[in-house]
């Protein structure tokens, strides 16, 4: 038998027990037990009607009966919370400084919070930036909602949603009770102070130890997260569910990209539920959730949300109580950091090292360069500056070390007209020269192996950091989202509907920077011919894939990038130019050739290695020769 109708069954039951304990007692006339059938039947009827529509274990609502029935099948679906099965929603609202919070006593829940500094940003039909309030936990399809586990109640449970909670305001202290009658009630409390975007939030069980299961509370919280960005299918990566263990404090994340369930095996501290800057937290003061599910679901682009998160909660609700933080806000670190439990890891910085550098030498030199330079546009250039000035020592040696090869192109020239066109035999020849002369050809990759961290690293800073969110620099209004130059008339795919004129600028920056440095650079040094083209096609196609790459992506992400590669070139022509003397250099190639060399060591293994690959080489020449004889 289906669980459902199993439970109307009992439900009936037990209204026609109390009926017919009531005729009993009270002695009714003929009339008086006509009128009771008329209203039995009248019951059964709704009964069925609403439990049919109504899912498994959903508390039937009395709010529509008439009221001669209203009582009754409150005390049958509701038991001891009878009392709270009936009224009308009614909304009541508290705030501080940096936000608004309506409260509806439908649930005891919040309806809406509205961030008073920051607004929401949507691009309409005509492509132009439209901003309106920002408003979080604002959608009606949204729950937050207890299952409390009645022990003397056929339905077996009973969700706080279904039921009306008494409000009592003292000064920004919010308390909500649902009257179980005889001084017994759930309660729950939230407390708002000035400067910041946690509630305390506590809820209750008082009187209720024969009535409720108090070790098995769970907490239902569905919540749709709105589209608050222009960018939304970038900002739609960013959004996620989010908790952290413990015992290890370890942050797991849930549905960043698509759709995804986790149930941790550990108890949880804090589930949030985050859109790309701002976050909605439950955490516990003290303790831990028991368990946790979290399921993040995808939503269609043309749907009014971005994604539906779900999370289910164990409340640990032995000792009657239980204290926790809601935090609904920015993603501000501080703020974040505050909270304590590494609350700030819910800001997508990245793991591992990326991570590690955005939060401890990225973020903290973009706030103190933002804290004396007010665009952050400029503040982002000028720290471009500080990282090429702290690499600078890496980018002399690389020019250097290509200055010395450069050196050796007469001899190399010389060399060519002597092999030919014997590819292996001018490279081993070119390790040789190299190993003689004491010049490294990888020297030229240390800066920017060194530069690749940081380069990963910002590729995740711009993105998540709250601080460019809707800050203009130049053309763009936007540094976190893409700048837009110029509207197309058609989408090119792959590309977009805009023109992003930072990363427009960054690929032909990358192209002239490539001319630039391949007239530098000894083609012999990459293996010659053929190789040596492929790698030349690489470096101009490389700026072609990053305009289609880039061009949705954060405006202060490609405004570093342009800059950056901008201030290689002048460092480079001015290293050249002003640094380096070519007379020394030779001097030192002379001094390296005249030095007794020492057996072993890379060069010398890798020269070894190659001699013996072009004896292989030699070896399977020579027998398709005599296989074609």
């Amino acid at each position: 038998m289906d669980k459902t109708n199993l439970n109307q069954i009992i439900g009936i039951t037990l209204i026609f027990a109390i009926l017919f304990y009531w005729a009993k007692i009270n002695e009714p006339s003929e009339a008086q037990i006509a009128e009771q059938q008329r209203i039995r039947d009248s019951i059964k009827t709704a009964m069925v009607e609403e439990t049919a529509a109504a899912p498994v274990m959903e508390s039937p609502t009395v709010a529509d009966l008439p009221d001669s029935m209203r009582n009754l099948q409150a005390v049958a679906t509701h038991g001891v919370f009878a009392p709270a099965a009936m009224g009308e929603e009614q909304t009541t609202t508290i705030e501080n400084d940096l936000m608004t919070v309506v409260f509806t006593n439908k649930g005891g829940r919040i309806k809406e919070v509205v961030l008073k500094k920051y607004q929401k940003s949507k691009l309409d039909t005509a492509k132009v930036v439209q901003k309106s309030i920002l408003k979080l936990l604002e959608d009606n399809k949204n729950k937050f909602e207890y299952f409390l586990p009645m022990n003397n109640l056929a339905a077996g449970q009973i969700r706080t949603s279904s039921l009306y909670f008494t409000p009592t305001v003292s000064g920004k202290d919010l308390t909500f009770r649902a009257n179980a009658g005889n001084g017994r009630y759930f309660e729950q409390k939230y407390s708002i102070k000035e400067g910041t975007y946690a509630m305390d939030y506590t809820i209750k069980l008082v009187g209720l130890d024969d009535e409720v299961d108090a070790s098995n509370i769970q907490l239902n919280w569905v919540n749709y997260l709105d589209k608050i960005e222009e960018n939304v299918k970038y900002e739609k990566s960013y959004t996620s569910a989010a908790y952290v263990y413990t015992t290890d404090e370890d942050l797991d994340d849930c549905g960043c990209t698509g759709n995804e369930e986790q149930t941790p095996d550990e108890r949880v501290k804090w589930v949030s539920h985050s859109n790309q800057f701002f976050n909605s937290t439950l955490q516990a003061k003290e303790g831990s959730f028991k368990k946790a599910a979290l399921t993040a679901e995808m939503l269609d682009d043309e749907d009014e949300n971005l994604k539906k998160l779900t999370t289910n909660l164990a409340v640990p609700m032995e000792s009657g109580a239980f204290a926790m933080n809601f935090y609904v806000g920015p993603n501000e670190y501080e703020r974040l950091r505050a909270q304590g439990d590494g609350l700030e890891d819910i800001i997508p910085y990245g793991s591992s090292i990326f991570g590690t550098i955005n939060r401890w030498l990225i973020r903290p030199s973009f706030s103190f360069l933002n804290s004396i330079i007010s665009n952050k546009g400029i503040a982002i250039i000028v720290m471009t500056l500080l990282v090429k000035l702290l690499l600078f020592p890496l980018t002399y040696k690389m020019v250097y070390s290509q200055q010395k090869m450069a050196a050796l192109k007469p001899r190399m020239a010389k060399m060519k007209e002597k092999l030919g066109d014997d590819a292996q035999a001018m490279q081993m020849e070119t390790m040789k020269m190299y190993r003689e002369y004491g010049v490294n050809p990888l020297g030229g990759c240390l800066p920017i192996a060194a530069q690749m961290p940081i380069w990963f690293a910002l590729f995740r800073f711009f993105p998540a950091s709250i601080e460019f969110r809707q800050a203009p620099f130049l053309w763009a209004h936007d540094l976190s989202s893409f700048d837009v130059f110029a509207w197309l008339p058609f989408e090119i795919p792959f590309y977009g509907w805009h023109v992003s004129l930072f990363t427009l600028l960054y690929a032909v920056s990358m192209i002239l920077y490539t001319v630039y440095n391949s007239k530098q650079m000894d083609m012999s040094s990459m293996g010659g011919g053929q190789q040596a083209q492929m790698m030349m096609y690489m470096q101009y196609f490389m700026p072609i894939m990053f305009l289609f790459f880039f061009n949705n992506y954060a405006a202060g992400l490609t405004t570093y990038m342009f800059t950056s590669n901008m201030m290689n070139v002048s460092q480079m022509i001015f290293t050249k130019k002003v640094l380096i003397n070519k007379e020394k250099i030779e001097k030192e190639l002379q001094a390296s050739k005249a030095k007794p060399k020492k057996k072993g060591g890379f060069s010398e293994r890798l020269a070894e290695a190659m001699k013996e690959q072009q004896k292989v080489q030699a070896q399977k020449d020579a027998a398709k020769k005599k296989r074609k004889r």
